[in-house]
C-alpha cells in the first residue's frame, strides 16, 4: 500500500482539514484521515497489481511484495478493491457526499487514468497523473467544510506543480531503470538535459504557486517568510541538478538529492501553513 508515499498524502490532507473553517467531531477527524489513507493505499495496491511486469524489472521496485512472491497478484487486487470500498464507506459515514465523491474520483483517476493509461503511453504521465496526488488537501478541507474555496485550490496547485520535478529528478537518477522497463518517462523520451531544464522550469512555476496561499486570509507573514527560505533552497537544488554532468551508465546522484529535497520542501511548506495558522 506504499506507506511512505501515503504519509505525504495523509499529511497534506490533514493540513487541509486543519485550515478549513468549521468544526467536526474529533472522532470524525481521525476516521476521515484513516479513510483517506486506506483509499490511497487501495489505489497503490491495484497499481502494483497492474505494474507487476514493470516492477520486477526495475531496481527500485523489484523488492516490492508482488515481485518477491510474498503477496500474489490476486491477493493485491482483492486487497485494493476491498480497502477502496471500505475507505468510501467510512468517508461517507463520517463526512459528507462531496468529500466522498472527491475521494472516489481520486482513487479511480489514479487507477484508470494514470496506472492503466498514462504511465505506459506518454511522457506526460507524471504531469497529468499528478492531479490524483494533489487532491487530498481538498478532500480534507471539504470533509470539514463541504465547499471548495481558494486556499484548498492553491494547495492543490502547489502539489500539482511539485509532482513533475519531484518524479523527474528520480527518473534522472533511475534513467536506466525506466529505459529497461520501457516506461516513457521524460528523460527516456526526450533527453536527460531536456528533463533537467523542465525541472528548473516547473520549479519556478512551483515557487510562484507557493505564494498563492498568502493571498487567502488563513496564512500570513510567517508562512511568507518560511516559504521564501524554502524556495531559495529548492531553486538552488534544481540549478545544481541542471548543471550536473552524467557519467556513462552511472546514476546521477544529484537527481536523488533533488528528489529528497523536494520531499522535504513539500512537507515543510505545508508545515509552514500549520505554524502560521497556529501562531
Amino acid at each position: 500500500m506504499k506507506p511512505r508515499v501515503m504519509s505525504l498524502v495523509i499529511f497534506t490532507a490533514f493540513v487541509g482539514m486543519f485550515l478549513a473553517p468549521g468544526k467536526i467531531e474529533s472522532i470524525n477527524y481521525i476516521i476521515v484521515i484513516i479513510a483517506i489513507a486506506i483509499g490511497a493505499g487501495s489505489s497503490a495496491a491495484i497499481n502494483m497489481w497492474f505494474d507487476e511486469d514493470i516492477d520486477k524489472t526495475m531496481e527500485r521496485t523489484k523488492t516490492r511484495p508482488i515481485p518477491l512472491g510474498i503477496v500474489s497478484k490476486n491477493e493485491a487486487l482483492v486487497l485494493g478493491i476491498f480497502t477502496g470500498i471500505i475507505s468510501l464507506i467510512l468517508m461517507q459515514w463520517f463526512s459528507n457526499p462531496l468529500s466522498t465523491s472527491l475521494l472516489l474520483f481520486t482513487i479511480l483517476f489514479y487507477i484508470f487514468i494514470y496506472t492503466f493509461w498514462l504511465k505506459r503511453t506518454t511522457s506526460l504521465n507524471i504531469v497529468i497523473g499528478g492531479a490524483a496526488g494533489a487532491i487530498p488537501p481538498i478532500i480534507g478541507w471539504t470533509a470539514v467544510t463541504p465547499e471548495i474555496s481558494f486556499l484548498p485550490i492553491s494547495m492543490f496547485l502547489i502539489i500539482f506543480f511539485w509532482t513533475p520535478p519531484h518524479f523527474w529528478a528520480l527518473s534522472v537518477y533511475r534513467f536506466n531503470d525506466y529505459e529497461n522497463a520501457k516506461v516513457p518517462m521524460l528523460p527516456n523520451v526526450k533527453s536527460i538535459d531536456n528533463t533537467k531544464q523542465q525541472i528548473v522550469s516547473y520549479t519556478l512555476i512551483l515557487i510562484i504557486t507557493s505564494y498563492l496561499p498568502y493571498i487567502s486570509e488563513s496564512v500570513g507573514i510567517i508562512y511568507l517568510g518560511l516559504a521564501t527560505i524554502l524556495n531559495f533552497f529548492l531553486i538552488t537544488g534544481s540549478i545544481k541538478l541542471k548543471n550536473s554532468k552524467e557519467k556513462k551508465s552511472l546514476p546521477n546522484p544529484e537527481g536523488l538529492k533533488f528528489f529528497a529535497i523536494s520531499i522535504f520542501y513539500l512537507f515543510s511548506l505545508f508545515s509552514a501553513m500549520l505554524i502560521d495558522h497556529l501562531i
